[in-house]
């Protein structure tokens, strides 16, 4: 097996509680237990040697791979093409129906032969603890149980196995139409053994998981042209939402790098605020009212919390049980992704300040008038309270909406969405007649409004720019008409279309900034970032250039992988890079795709 397979040849499976990837070459090489934001198990994407994999594939050289997703499900099938036989691998997790987090998580790996006769080889070599943690293995004739220190693993399979050291392998030859199978179950130590294996156990779970996701997805009421990424998009981001509390991590992934070889490598496994509140719009617009309420439910309970401490109201992130705390450290044992060191697990980040974060938390929440989310008349209060501290404190310098770490600078797009958070606040209080001291708030607004038109404007670039003082375009101001900043054609924002245009896209992929003319403290370079070509084709969709906005969107679907995911970035060589799959990149093809479809339906009938 290759020793790093691209980023993009992956697919993702979970069971809403987390989740693991698995290559075209039927290598599983990351999977982290109990919790998306758990120590890793299989690892061998951030270190080959010492990371960990299970491997389900025909020992042939001469195979070719090919993935695929069971339509309209979170089922992954592997396909393998040789010269003896067909194939195929079907990984899947039994999806969470309780919403009740536990420490117990399966993954199922169904093998069969299609067509002619296939040697399938499995190897299994689990490294808990981020591989930090020995195991013990207590090896039966089709069994498996590695004895970790505070975990146990699981393997049972329909044929026999071996030892290999602390580590297992097997093989099993299937003619066509045959089948079997290995399934991987994790639990605490002492854990309960799962039931025996059996084929036609197996093919049953297939069939209730294939309708659980098929089920779940006649929900969406999307009818617009791209319904196979729009859809593909929205099963992501329910596989990255974690289930007992409804919180969207950012990605699966934690280390991947936004430039190989370089240290921007960081741990997204944590919901940010951001991401989580521009789900809910997304959501929505697609119909699944379960999930965006779920997410404001956890927002409340953020803002609740911190009600009467002398801190900030909110944090940029947070674990997926709301944990604030997300220390950063270095796995100083492995070698990164093609040797992109240093492996970071925590975030840093969180401890930043990032005002825009408020504007994104009060838009969700006034997406929630939509599900009839009236809050609490304790709830408003709290509400209330932390905007009458934001307008008193909303004038100051951050970190920024890109976690830059080369200090503070009065970001643009932190006061627009300051703005955002002052005027989503006083709609609601009229929407829902709460109590609000108006007049405070009204001020605050309109200050931050005036503040951003004149020092927000770069003459010599004809835009608005990234932070006051400076010339550089950012592409996070692409949110600008979306928020209802500015008009989406009001001659300044066209004027700063046609900037973007000129300084951040590169055949119709945007750049966050240009790190060159904007140091943000980290050596190296980075990719485009998906998210922002996203949000400028939703800009461009309502500045009414369609046909530019369209064929931008097309291109854009060329850069996803084979199954439809994207990472979080795309480097010079149309690679993904970064994070995979990240949930921000899918949620803005959303909004993109639903904004260009209004937009070419509206061009249309008129």
């Amino acid at each position: 097996m290759d020793r790093y397979p691209p980023i993009a040849e992956h697919g993702l499976v979970g069971d809403l509680q987390t989740a693991a990837l698995v290559s075209s070459q039927g290598v599983i090489d990351w999977f982290a237990a109990p919790r998306f934001d758990s120590p890793s198990i299989f690892a061998a994407l951030l270190d080959h040697d010492g990371g960990g994999y299970m491997r389900l594939a025909p020992e042939h050289p001469d195979a070719t791979c090919k993935q695929l997703y069971y339509p309209d499900t979170a089922i992954l099938v592997t396909r393998f093409m040789s010269p003896d036989g067909v194939g195929e691998v079907v990984d899947f997790m039994p999806p969470d129906r309780t919403r009740t987090a536990t420490d117990r998580h399966t993954l199922i790996r169904v093998v069969r032969a299609v067509r002619g006769t296939v040697d399938f080889t499995l190897e299994c070599r689990p490294r808990f603890d981020y591989a930090r943690a020995d195991h013990q293995l207590e090896l039966g004739e089709n069994t498996a149980l590695f004895r970790a220190p505070e975990m146990d693993a699981h393997l049972q399979t329909s044929f026999p196995l071996e030892r290999d050291g602390q580590d297992v392998r097997g093989r099993v030859t299937l003619s066509a139409g045959e089948s079997g199978g290995a399934v991987f179950t994790v639990c605490a130590s002492g854990g309960e053994t799962p039931a025996p294996l059996t084929v036609d156990g197996l093919t049953a779970q297939v069939e209730d998981t294939g309708l659980f996701w098929q089920h779940w997805l006649r929900q969406s009421r999307y009818r617009g042209r791209w319904p196979e990424l729009v859809h593909r998009s929205v099963i992501t981001l329910k596989l990255l939402t974690y289930a007992p509390t409804g919180a969207l991590i950012a990605a699966a992934t934690m280390g991947l790098p936004e430039q190989v070889g370089g240290e921007r490598n960081w741990d997204y496994r944590f919901t940010w605020v951001r991401d989580g509140a521009l789900s809910v719009r997304a959501m929505l617009d697609l119909g699944f009212v379960e999930e965006a309420t779920a997410f404001v439910h956890w927002l409340v309970d953020r803002l609740r919390e911190r009600e009467g401490k002398e801190e900030e109201p909110l944090q940029t992130m947070y674990r997926i049980d709301g944990n604030p705390d997300l220390p950063e450290e270095t796995l100083e044992h492995f070698e990164g992704y093609r040797g992109s060191y240093p492996v970071r697990i925590g975030n840093g980040a969180a401890d930043q300040l990032q005002l825009d974060i408020y504007g994104e938390a009060l838009y969700a929440l006034s997406q929630g008038r939509e599900i009839g989310q009236q809050a609490t008349y304790q709830g408003w209060k709290a509400l209330a309270r932390t905007l009458d501290w934001f307008a008193d404190h909303w004038d100051r310098p951050d970190e920024g909406i890109w976690e830059t770490r080369g200090g503070r600078q009065d970001f643009t797009y932190s006061r627009v969405m300051s703005w955002v958070a002052l005027d989503q606040g006083l709609t609601l209080a009229e929407h829902f007649r709460r109590p609000a001291d108006r007049e405070k708030w009204h001020s605050a607004r309109d200050a931050i409004l005036e503040q951003v038109m004149e020092r927000g404007w770069s003459e010599k670039e004809g835009a608005f720019v990234q932070h006051y003082g400076g010339d550089v375009l950012d592409a996070s101001l692409l949110l600008m008409p979306r928020a209802k900043f500015i008009a989406p054609r009001d001659p300044a924002w066209l004027s700063t279309l046609d900037a973007m245009d000129r300084k951040l896209v590169s055949d119709s992929l945007v750049y966050r900034y240009d790190p060159a003319a904007s140091p943000d403290g980290l050596r190296g370079s980075e990719g485009t970032f998906s998210l922002c070509t996203f949000l400028y084709v939703d800009a461009l969709a309502r500045a009414g250039r369609l046909l530019q906005a369209r064929y931008t969107f097309e291109k854009m679907q060329t850069y996803a992988n084979h199954v439809g995911l994207f990472a979080e970035e795309v480097g010079p060589s149309g690679e993904q890079l970064g994070n995979f799959p990240q949930a921000f990149t899918h949620l803005s093809l959303i909004m993109a795709a639903t904004t260009l479809d209004e937009a070419l339906d509206a061009e249309r009938g008129g």
